[in-house]
C-alpha cells in the first residue's frame, strides 16, 4: 500500500525526469524551419559555363557569388550550405571559379561539370528549343480549310415565312 508522502514522491520524480527531458519527448511534434543559406544552383547552370567565358557571363548564369577574394579579383567562391529542420542533416556544397584576366579558366568543387568545359564559347553551342525551318500552320493556309465545328443555326420566323411565299 502506497501512502500520500510515497505517491507524491513518485509524481514528483516523474515531473522531474520529464522537465528535464526537455522538449526531447515531444521533438517531433516541434515544427522547426529548413535554413538555406548561400547561393543554391541547379546542375543545369553549372553546365552552362565554358572555359574563356567572361567574368559578366558567370555572373548572369550563377548569379553573384557569396564571396570574391578580397585581394584580387580572381577567385569567385559560390557557397550552398542547408540544414533541414526535420532530421537536423547538413548539406553544403561549393563551386570554386578561377579567372585569368577577365575570363574562365578553370572551375573546382563539389558539381560536374559539362563534357563541353574544355570547348571554348564560340565552338560551342547550346541545344536550340525552336527549329528555324518550322512555320505555325496559320488557319488561312491550313491545307483543311473547312471549320473545325460545324455551327447549327436555328431558322428564324421571318425568313421561314420569306422562303414559303411566291416569288
Amino acid at each position: 500500500m502506497i501512502n500520500k508522502k510515497q505517491s507524491l514522491t513518485l509524481v514528483s520524480a516523474v515531473a522531474l525526469s520529464l522537465s528535464l527531458s526537455g522538449c526531447s519527448v515531444f521533438d517531433w511534434l516541434i515544427y522547426k524551419p529548413d535554413v538555406p543559406q548561400g547561393n543554391y544552383m541547379e546542375t543545369q547552370q553549372v553546365e552552362k559555363l565554358r572555359v574563356d567565358m567572361t567574368k559578366a557571363q558567370a555572373e548572369y548564369i550563377l548569379g553573384r557569388p557569396v564571396l570574391r577574394d578580397s585581394f584580387s579579383d580572381d577567385t569567385w567562391y559560390y557557397v550552398y550550405h542547408f540544414k533541414s529542420g526535420r532530421d537536423a542533416s547538413i548539406t553544403h556544397k561549393e563551386l570554386i571559379i578561377h579567372f585569368n584576366g577577365d575570363t574562365i579558366s578553370s572551375v573546382s568543387g563539389d558539381y560536374d561539370l559539362s563534357k563541353e568545359f574544355n570547348t571554348p564559347l564560340e565552338q560551342s553551342s547550346l541545344p536550340s528549343v525552336n527549329d528555324p525551318d518550322m512555320k505555325p500552320l496559320l488557319p488561312e493556309i491550313r491545307p483543311d480549310a473547312k471549320p473545325l465545328v460545324e455551327e447549327q443555326r436555328p431558322a428564324l420566323k421571318n425568313q421561314a415565312e420569306n422562303d414559303n411565299t411566291p416569288t
